[in-house]
């Protein structure tokens, strides 16, 4: 199949550092380019593909500080001039492909990456719902159910953990919190979650509202069994996740996917985070880890993951979130539009 990946430009593909889509959109592309088929990606300058690069910035728009949605109007526009060298377009960027109405030539599917629970995204798929969508977990859907939109499939994440990540001891004697320091994350419940077990917690991640991290997490990194290390490269979270008895990461929000869970996975480290969003499609409760909704069971879940099998976690995590997986999601949903 001749197939257009379309990015969004605020980071590059492969991401440096923050960038959950565009990890996902590189995985799949490398994937999909490996199983024989023609790819263009539509992405930021300074991309890295084995793909056909289509550039439309001339930098990442987080590094240039440029016009976010005048570029991203040039990219739909060359799109849309480039559609017919397409069998099928996969977009990445949520709504603005959908104003180029009927001028594609091949039909273009939507893998919606966000949230979905919050009242303009109703609007906006209400008005829009005769377009192919791809849900990256069944719970995302939830909170548009009642809409009755054109869904073509779930396709969950696939990211070459393999060779990311291996196996670690877990014999660190702590917890780790491995992600943006926000509140749906649940920080400051972690760490008072990881102290009522008597037990050591490291943060890391980035920093996503430092007014936020000032007032609510700053306070609490004055004590011994609390310490902050800042953002990790993927050598970092193998490092840290691998060491660590459990990931303990209380969501407060019904998280789409959740890319984090499935590297901490990949490490052998039990999940420790409760039962929300796709949670619950991510992992088998009590084996892979425990989904507690409470702060006491959270406490509980701290002194009893000792016990899981981290070799079962890996074996689960590598067969169910592989690149080839995805792709041959995918696959599917690409034969069934053109079909």
């Amino acid at each position: 199949m001749r197939i257009a990946q379309v990015a969004p430009l605020f980071v590059p593909v492969p991401p440096a550092e923050y960038g959950g889509t565009e990890r996902i959109v590189h995985t799949l592309t490398q994937e999909l380019v490996k199983r024989g088929h023609d790819v263009t990606l539509f992405a930021s300058q300074g991309s890295k593909t084995s793909a056909e690069l289509h550039s439309t910035s001339p930098a990442p728009l987080w590094q240039s500080g440029g016009d976010a949605l005048a570029w991203h109007a040039i990219e739909i526009e060359q799109l849309v001039k480039r559609s017919g060298d397409f069998d099928v377009i996969h977009s990445h960027l949520e709504v603005l492909p959908w104003l180029g109405g009927d001028r594609y030539e091949p039909p273009l599917v939507t893998t919606l990456h966000g949230r979905l629970d919050q009242p303009e995204e109703r609007e906006l798929l209400a008005e829009f719902r005769e377009w192919p969508l791809v849900s990256i977990s069944n719970a995302q859907r939830r909170p548009v159910e009642d809409l009755k939109l054109n869904w073509a499939a779930t396709v969950y994440h696939g990211l070459d953990l393999e060779r990311i990540y291996s196996k670690g001891s877990g014999d660190g004697g702590y917890l780790a919190f491995v992600s943006r320091l926000a509140p749906e994350k649940g920080p400051p419940l972690a760490i008072k979650v990881a102290q009522a077990a008597g037990m050591k917690l490291i943060l890391a991640g980035p920093i996503s509202d430092p007014d936020y991290f000032e007032s609510d997490i700053k306070p609490l990194l004055n004590q011994s069994d609390v310490e902050f290390i800042g953002e990790l490269d993927d050598a970092g979270k193998n490092e840290v996740i691998g060491k660590a008895a459990g990931f303990l990461v209380p969501i407060q929000w019904d998280e789409p996917f959740g890319l984090a869970f499935i590297e901490a996975l990949a490490t052998g480290t039990p999940i420790i985070s409760c039962p929300r969003g796709s949670l619950p499609e991510l992992i088998e409760n009590g084996r892979h880890g425990f989904l507690a909704a409470d702060e006491a069971a959270l406490v509980e879940a701290c002194k009893k993951v000792g016990s899981l099998d981290r070799a079962e976690c890996r074996r689960w995590v590598l067969d169910r979130f592989s690149p080839a997986k995805m792709a041959a999601g995918y696959e599917r949903v690409y034969a069934q539009l053109i079909a």
